[in-house]
């Protein structure tokens, strides 16, 4: 297998010190041409995604493809010249050489979870504007120093949570905004299924087709076993934050779209890792957030009010009025006896989106700010880091959400930022 240098002295002369720490290209007042030109980094599922959605849009150019997996990265730039005979793609297995291109335009982000606040980081420093997959980052801190070089570099940032851009979250938000429910005073989140335990397979030599190395990247080292790759990398802590880390995002963004809360307290979350394999996140995860006049509650099983058994995944506002459940594409509002689709007295308020990645490109070209910015979504994802901190410590943890930061625990607040494998930071 090739052993790929990944440490930050290696990086800087691979790179270029000059493009990170010297004139940073700053795109804030600078838009691209009319044609966008877009490289995807990581191939697979929803990086496959990535590549038909934008390749489709008849601005964007297609002129890069990067992933560590040879098999994949050969099989995504197959599949796209199928679909756009007239692409053609360059091919790299580290992305650090797409971020010396100065004609890249926007760099998309589907590699696994532990990667995204790195190649974000370095795509902003490298005068590139990202779509990045969710969840944000792996850790809390990453979210922050992401923001942090965002605003500097005048990047513009758009969270691959697709389902934002729907009409149903949009109505969902305007008719709790209008009031009409009254005061919502409690939320109930949940997302059905967990980790598996995987039982205790051998280590194996990585194939020659990954450079195993570089997918493991800023993680701690691991000997390679195919469960903590493709597919199934979420079930491990040094990746990710299993079923939880990877739907909260799309569950708690309507809350956050409708209620916008603030001032976070505590954060008390129980649960329990599988007993039956390698994998360590959670087998199921039930979380107790108290924000300021609101209570937040999320649960691995559906909670016993109406509708609910029949949605693995789910929102329900509680109101003084009446109560809303809703999944991705459908909504339920008791008033009463009443059980309504919607209310046609209250008035359309949000503009609809023309699509997520439409709505980022269009972002791109006017140097605006897109529905799942990176100040909104770094907020949004931040419960989620908490309760995973909380489980880890299986205590409640009060979180000064002014000063963000765990109050009286160190612990916590160390299983809010890792320092990365050989050295690899993401600092602003």
């Amino acid at each position: 297998m090739m052993k790929t240098n990944i440490g930050r002295r290696n990086f800087l002369k691979q790179s270029g010190a000059t493009l990170f720490y010297g004139a940073l290209i700053t795109r804030a007042q600078t838009p691209p041409s009319e044609r966008i030109r877009v490289a995807h980094v990581g191939t697979g599922g929803m990086g496959g995604a990535h590549i038909n959605a934008f390749s489709a849009m008849p601005d964007v150019e297609t002129v890069a493809l990067c992933d560590v997996d040879s098999t994949r990265l050969a099989a995504s730039a197959q599949r796209l010249v199928q679909r756009k005979p007239s692409a053609k793609p360059q091919t790299y297995a580290d992305y650090r050489r797409i971020l010396e291109r100065k004609d890249i335009d926007v760099v998309t982000c589907a590699t696994p979870d532990h990667w995204h606040a790195l190649v974000a980081i370095h795509a902003f420093e490298a005068g590139k504007d990202v779509y990045g997959e969710k969840p944000l980052s792996y850790s809390l801190r990453e979210g922050q120093r992401m923001e942090q070089t965002q605003r500097r570099t005048g990047a513009v940032f758009q969270l691959g949570t697709q389902i934002h851009a729907g009409d149903n979250y949009h109505r969902v938000a305007e008719i709790i905004q209008s009031g009409v429910l009254g005061k919502i005073g409690t939320v109930r989140l949940w997302k059905t299924g967990g980790s598996r335990g995987f039982g205790f397979p051998a280590n194996q030599r990585p194939p020659d087709t990954l450079d195993w190395n570089m997918w493991l990247g800023p993680a701690p080292y691991a000997e390679y076993t195919p469960v903590r790759c493709h597919g199934t990398f979420r079930y491990f802590f040094d990746y990710s934050g299993g079923v939880f880390a990877d739907f909260w995002c799309h569950i708690a963004d309507i809350l956050f779209m409708s209620l916008q809360p603030e001032g976070l307290t505590t954060i008390d979350a129980r649960g329990e890792v599988p007993g039956d394999g390698i994998a360590d996140t959670p087998k199921w995860i039930d979380a107790d957030f108290a924000f300021k006049g609101l209570n937040v509650h999320w649960t691995t099983k559906p909670p016993p009010v109406p509708g609910a058994d029949k949605m693995s995944i789910g929102a329900h506002f509680e109101g003084e009025k009446g109560t809303l459940t809703c999944d991705y594409e459908t909504r339920k509002i008791r008033i009463g006896k009443e059980v309504l689709d919607d209310l046609p007295n209250v008035p359309v308020t949000l503009p609809r989106s023309p699509g997520h990645h439409r709505n980022f490109l269009d972002a791109v070209k006017s140097r605006g700010v897109p529905e799942s910015n990176l100040p909104y979504v770094r907020k949004m994802t931040l419960p989620m880091h908490l309760a995973l901190a909380s489980f880890r410590l299986k205590r409640k943890i009060t979180w000064d959400s002014v000063k963000e930061e765990v109050v009286g625990d160190p612990a916590a607040n160390y299983l809010l930022d890792r320092v990365n494998r050989n050295n690899v930071q993401v600092e602003p």
